[in-house]
């Protein structure tokens, strides 16, 4: 009898850590991300100009790719931009932010978002005119 208690009580023990676990890993499903830019940065639609951003995924259920940009307070949401699935084969441990240059006086503009961990990561979208160049810059945000 006594072993029996001594395992209904492990197994309770055994559900409680596993919700608990699952809650605490909740916080990363947005893949908030904190960024300074120390020039402008083109995003699709705007020019985000030299500062600090919060990127994160819009909780829409099954969808993964769509991101908002905020400032640094969250109190005002710059865009909300599509994204396809990019794959690396290596998955980092810092969040890695691929830029392309842009011809003239225009900023570079943000081309992948790579969140620490990850292999996959989030291409944005832009004009269907404008033929993407390899990657020419890297930033590894915080």
């Amino acid at each position: 009898m006594r072993n029996i208690r001594t395992l209904q009580l492990a197994l309770c023990a055994a559900i409680l850590c596993a919700a608990l676990g699952t809650s605490a890993r909740a916080d990363n499903w947005d893949r908030k991300t904190v960024v300074t830019f120390a020039d402008a940065v083109e995003i699709p639609g705007q020019i985000l100009p030299p500062g600090t951003y919060v990127f994160k995924l819009v909780n829409l259920g099954d969808s993964r790719n769509l991101v908002q940009i905020m400032n640094a307070d969250q109190s005002f949401v710059f865009a909300t931009v599509q994204t396809v699935s990019r794959y690396r084969r290596i998955a980092t441990d810092d969040t890695l932010f691929r830029l392309d240059e842009r011809s003239g006086d225009s900023p570079e503009a943000l081309r992948t978002w790579y969140y620490p961990g990850d292999n996959r990561g989030l291409e944005f979208i832009y004009n269907q005119d404008y033929a993407y160049p390899a990657p020419t810059a890297t930033y590894a945000g915080q």
